[in-house]
Formats: C-alpha cells, sequence, structure tokens
C-alpha cells in the first residue's frame, strides 16, 4: 500500500547525498538534510512511545503547539506527522484564555508550550484533559528535546492514507468562537506539489539550480509552514531561517537567496530599508505576497525599486492555496489587485445569491473544490454542513469577481470578506472598491472602509484612513473626491484619520475592532 503520509513525500524526495543544508539560522548555524531526518526520527520515536491513542473512528491524536518560532518547532512539525499524528499549531501571541478554548476543544494528548509559559499554561492542559506537557524554547532549551535524545535516529514513517487528518488549523475567529480546519495529508500533498510546479520550483531542479528561501514568516500559520516550508522541503531547496522577520538581516540575506515570501507588511517595511534595492535583489527569481490584500501602490514601488513583479496569490486555512498570478510568461501577466488564476486542479467559481453563475466583472460569492479542500471544521458537523454547496463547493465566505475592467476573464480579483458587505439604504456597498480610491489619493497611506449601525440607512459607510508620513489627511476633502468619482451612496458619511489600522499577526486589518470602536458613531 503506498503511503500518502506527508512526510514520506518529503522523505522520497531527499536526495542520495543527504549532507547538503536543509537550514540555516541567523546565528550560523547549519541543519543537514540528514539532521532532518535524524531529529525527526528521535522526535517521532519519543511521540509513539507515548501510545496516543486514536479516537474510535480513526482519528489520529493531536499535538497541540504554542512555541516560538525555531528550527527544531518544524522539526516538531514534521516529527507529528512522520509520527501519523495530527498537528496544531497556536499562535503564539494567544493569551491563557484563548488557550484554554483550542484545549478544551481539540482535546490534544501532548501539549507543548515555552518554558517561560509553562507554569501559567500546565494547569489549562491538564484541566484539559492534556495527558503530556513539555516545552520547547527558542533556543533549542526545554524538556522535548531532553526527552526525545534517547531514541533511535531511524523511525519507519507511519502510513497514512490520503484522507487521513495531518493537522488542525484555527481561524482567526473574527465572528465568534474559532473554528478548527481539518486537513488532511492529501490535502497538503496536493497543494505542495502543485505550486512545486506552478511557482517554478520544479523547472529551478531540473535545470540544475537550487532554489535558497529566505523563511520569514511565523510557523503556525498556512502561509509559513505549509506554503514556505513544503516548498523548501519538496524541492530541495535551502531555508534561511529568520525566527523574527528584520528588515535588515533579509537585506543581509536577500544576495544568497531566489525566492521569498511574505506578507504586504512586510514589503512596506522593505521598501523603507535605504539599501533595499536591485542590486541586493540581483538573485532573486520570485517574491510572493499574500495572507492580506497588497496595495497596488506597494506592488508598484517594489517593482520601480527592485525590478521585480511580486506575485500576489489567495488562499484559506480552509483551503490552502486556491489561485495565483503567474511565475511563467511576462512581469506584466502579474496584475496589481489581482490574485490571479485559479491553480490546476482547483476550480473557482462567483455566483449570484441563486447560485448562477456571474458575468464577467459581475461581484459575487467566491466558492471551491479540489484535492485541496478541507473535509470540515473539528466537532462542528453542522457548521461544515452550512459552509459547503448541496453541489460540493466550499463557501470561501469571499466576494469577488472574474475579469472586468480590463483584466483578463480567467483573472480573479476579490472585493472583501462577505460579512464585510456593507448594506446602507438598502445598496450593497463592497468596502475594496472605496478602499482603491481613497487609497490612491495623494497624502493617503491606507484605509479601512467599514459599515457602522445609522439609524436611517441601517448601516453607514465608515473610512478609517492612515495618512501617508508627516503629511496629514482632510477628511472632508476626501469626501469631496469621492463624490465626483463614486455613487453617492458609497461615499463614507464619516471619515477618521488614525496613526495605524489594527491588524492580526498576519497583517490582516481587523476591521472586527474598527466596528466594535466606532459602532456608536452615529447613535
Amino acid at each position: 500500500m503506498k503511503n500518502d503520509n506527508l512526510f514520506a513525500l518529503i522523505e522520497a524526495r531527499l536526495p542520495r547525498d543527504l549532507s547538503g543544508a536543509c537550514l540555516e539560522t541567523v546565528e550560523g548555524l547549519v541543519y543537514s538534510r540528514r539532521d532532518l531526518l535524524h531529529a525527526t526520527g528521535r522526535l517521532a520515536g519519543w511521540l509513539t512511545s507515548l501510545n496516543l491513542p486514536a479516537e474510535a473512528d480513526g482519528t489520529p491524536a493531536r499535538v497541540a503547539v504554542q512555541v516560538d518560532k525555531s528550527p527544531e518547532a518544524l522539526l516538531l512539525y514534521l516529527a507529528t506527522l512522520r509520527a501519523g499524528l495530527a498537528y496544531v499549531p497556536l499562535n503564539s501571541a494567544y493569551q491563557q484564555a484563548e488557550i484554554e478554548y483550542f484545549l478544551g476543544n481539540a482535546k490534544p494528548a501532548v501539549f507543548v508550550c515555552t518554558p517561560e509559559r509553562l507554569a501559567a499554561l500546565e494547569p489549562i492542559a491538564r484541566a484539559a484533559g492534556v495527558a503530556h506537557v513539555t516545552t520547547l524554547g527558542e533556543h533549542r532549551d526545554g524538556t522535548l528535546l531532553e526527552r526525545a535524545a534517547p531514541f533511535p535516529d531511524r523511525f519507519a514513517t507511519v502510513r497514512r492514507r490520503a484522507s487521513d487528518l495531518a493537522a488542525i488549523l484555527y481561524t482567526s475567529g473574527t465572528t465568534g468562537r474559532s473554528k478548527g480546519a481539518m486537513l488532511s495529508h492529501g490535502n497538503l500533498s496536493s497543494n505542495a506539489l502543485v505550486l512545486d510546479e506552478f511557482w517554478g520550483f520544479k523547472e529551478e531542479r531540473d535545470t540544475g539550480d537550487q532554489d535558497v528561501l529566505l523563511h520569514a514568516l511565523p510557523l503556525f500559520h498556512v502561509h509559513g509552514l505549509f506554503v514556505a516550508a513544503h516548498a523548501a522541503l519538496l524541492s530541495g531547496s535551502t531555508m534561511l531561517f529568520m525566527n523574527k522577520f528584520d528588515p535588515k538581516q533579509v537585506v543581509r540575506w536577500l544576495p544568497r537567496a531566489t525566492v521569498f515570501m511574505g506578507v504586504p507588511t512586510l514589503y512596506t517595511r522593505l521598501l523603507a530599508e535605504p539599501r533595499f534595492d536591485r542590486h541586493v535583489c540581483r538573485n532573486m527569481r520570485l517574491f510572493i505576497s499574500g495572507s492580506a490584500p497588497l496595495l497596488t501602490e506597494t506592488f508598484d514601488a517594489f517593482k520601480q525599486r527592485t525590478g521585480r513583479a511580486i506575485l500576489e496569490r489567495y488562499g484559506m486555512s480552509e483551503t490552502l492555496m486556491l489561485v495565483s498570478n503567474p511565475y511563467f510568461g511576462v512581469a506584466a501577466d502579474r496584475i496589481a489587485g489581482t490574485v490571479g488564476v485559479p491553480l490546476p486542479g482547483v476550480d473557482v467559481r462567483v455566483v449570484n445569491d441563486d447560485g448562477s453563475r456571474c458575468k464577467a466583472g459581475e461581484i459575487g460569492q467566491v466558492q471551491v473544490r479540489g484535492p485541496n479542500v478541507f473535509s470540515g471544521y473539528w466537532q462542528m458537523p453542522e457548521k461544515t454542513a452550512e459552509e459547503f454547496t448541496p453541489d460540493g463547493w466550499f463557501r470561501t465566505g469571499d466576494v469577488g469577481h472574474f475579469g472586468g475592467a480590463g483584466k483578463p476573464e480567467a483573472y480573479l480579483t476579490l472585493a472583501g470578506r462577505a460579512k464585510d458587505l456593507i448594506i446602507s439604504g438598502g445598496y450593497n456597498v463592497y468596502p475594496k472598491e472605496i478602499e482603491g480610491y481613497i487609497d490612491e489619493m495623494p497624502g493617503v497611506a491606507e484605509s479601512a472602509v467599514i459599515g457602522v449601525p445609522h439609524p436611517d440607512f441601517g448601516e453607514a459607510v465608515a473610512a478609517v484612513v492612515v495618512p501617508k508620513g508627516a503629511h496629514g489627511v482632510d477628511a472632508a476633502q476626501v469626501i469631496a473626491q469621492l463624490k465626483s468619482r463614486i455613487a453617492n451612496f458609497k461615499v463614507p458619511k464619516r471619515i477618521w484619520v488614525v496613526e495605524d489600522l489594527p491588524r492580526n499577526a498576519m497583517g490582516k486589518v481587523q476591521k472586527n475592532v474598527l466596528r466594535e470602536r466606532y459602532r456608536d458613531a452615529f447613535a
């Protein structure tokens, strides 16, 4: 029987010579591919020795992890897969009440936290029924590595079917409690193999070149763990591994790198670095952006500074990567403001409320299906049923359109989240459209358009604007300019000027925070 364990795929892709560098840290530590095999073998051996029971339906035991980013944290993830268990990464910023919910919901058999948080989190873990609590620090400290050290470095990767659970990723929970998206080995493998070809890793390998990925993303999220790390591991690339994003260190390392993946915030911070230029980027073949919308202004400024066009893509915790601007072709094929074309094997449709397909340029609900799409939410069968259509498409909750405004019909443009849709006086208003107009105005760094309760309109359109540098923004002038360009019902009735917008760990603007902050503005 074929072993569909994702780690078996990674193992099969390893070169004969295991002495090559797999990962290098800022401090100069180098982990070879042999180190990868041996370390994951010991960790998997320790996990297996715990004899963790599966659920009655065969669902594997869970390993929940809230640690700082480190090479060992990545090795623990791989070892969990190798042992046939399910990995549950938790944002390192989560506080005790949040951890209590996640542990109570996922019911892991093992919980790994930082040594500094053990005293606070171990009682919570024990109360949730966690049998094994251990620690892993950023600098190879903690009890986990001590416990794994006596185990052999050889380990037979546990056999798994493609449909078997590999990971549970909790969504951000901006509308109620977080939901655990269940991802299988098949979900992870299929997406990694598609991206290996679509983003040119295979071509580099086939021509005898070796990619070097500068890894500056966190490991508790799809982008850093499943997209960036999988890409490097499957392609045989070396990872230049940063525990935390530091623009100056990125600039120092870029001449050695060929690929960089980031969120828009990282690109704006790089543009603020004086030494970031074409010479520094001379060996780079690919910059990828995702997890939050990339401003056209950032796209254009980056291209002018470096001569490279950022490749923007679209994915979710529930689906991994769905859509991407093309790697092959010319830079002009990467169109600012769009997320590109559906990936091979992934179906994407935009539909009206009645399920009929939208025309080019017409905004509707984005729905998807494919081998990358998750099976459902952990312990939430009713919610899972709500999120899938009767014919098997996943409702992403995003709204957008194909084509329109001179864009190719195959290119998808997102207009925002369905929950961000503003219905003002009976009219539908899509925030991203208005944000696009505001962001183009002189003196504006970025904006967020939200709906707030209004006694006459039900919801009023409002905007929160961040000025650029020392420049001020005149709210009245912004409104006056908008009135000359868009329908009056779309024009914000109130504009607030602030220093910055609230964001989550991946750089997404937290509009729910803004809606709560300004909810009484028209009371």
